[in-house]
């Protein structure tokens, strides 16, 4: 991850490119943390990889709900107005990058302008509109509010992918949106048919 230390290698960006070219890109991915993963920021977790290609890799763990802070709480923070709306719904740390800046992946029922699909039914938006959206009801019907990401630098989440640190799964708006979050990464491995108690990594770490 970006917060640690890089270890990938320092090559020719063309001879990646064109390595990466010949590699599936893993956005619109889940990827589900090795239970041998020894960061204790990701154990555990699910991430919604939403972009993944030659100049860098981002997504946002969606199962690690925040203590402090709900929805209303997080509006207040921001001076917005009271929610009339989904005041209680909880909001997530994204990730240990830049953990004071706002991520939204949501059902793409309502998409602003400014909003990108992550899949043909997910979608994200990072601007402070898609709050309003939400807390006055006229938002999309499901979303996962939170701060914070995950990165990689290129060529690295390869490296970790090829030490097993992480599995993946196509991500569905059903998962996402209908699954208690508590239960995420056990429904996740359960549907890959893994055990998670004989899952062996090449490293045992991250």
């Amino acid at each position: 991850m970006t917060a640690r230390k890089d270890t990938s290698q320092k090559g020719d960006p063309l001879h990646y490119a064109a390595r990466f070219s010949t590699a599936a890109s893993l956005q619109g991915q889940l990827l589900l943390a090795s239970p041998h993963i020894d960061d204790t920021r990701f154990q555990h977790s699910v991430i919604m990889m939403c972009q993944h290609d030659q100049s860098a890799a981002m997504g946002v763990v969606i199962n690690r709900k925040t203590d402090q802070l709900d929805l209303a709480r997080l509006c207040e923070t921001l001076e917005m107005e009271a929610p009339r709306f989904h005041g209680d719904q909880p909001v997530y740390i994204g990730g240990p990058v830049d953990g004071t800046r706002g991520f939204v992946l949501h059902s793409q029922d309502h998409m602003r302008p400014e909003s990108v699909a992550v899949t043909h039914d997910i979608g994200l938006t990072s601007s402070v509109n898609i709050l309003r959206d939400i807390i006055s009801g006229t938002g999309p019907q499901h979303s996962i509010v939170s701060l914070g990401y995950a990165g990689w630098h290129p060529g690295q989440l390869e490296q970790e992918m090829a030490a097993n640190i992480w599995l993946n799964l196509p991500a569905s708006s059903h998962l996402l949106f209908c699954t208690k979050s508590d239960d995420l990464w056990d429904k996740a491995y359960a549907m890959l048919g893994v055990d998670p108690a004989h899952y062996v990594s090449d490293t045992g770490n991250a």
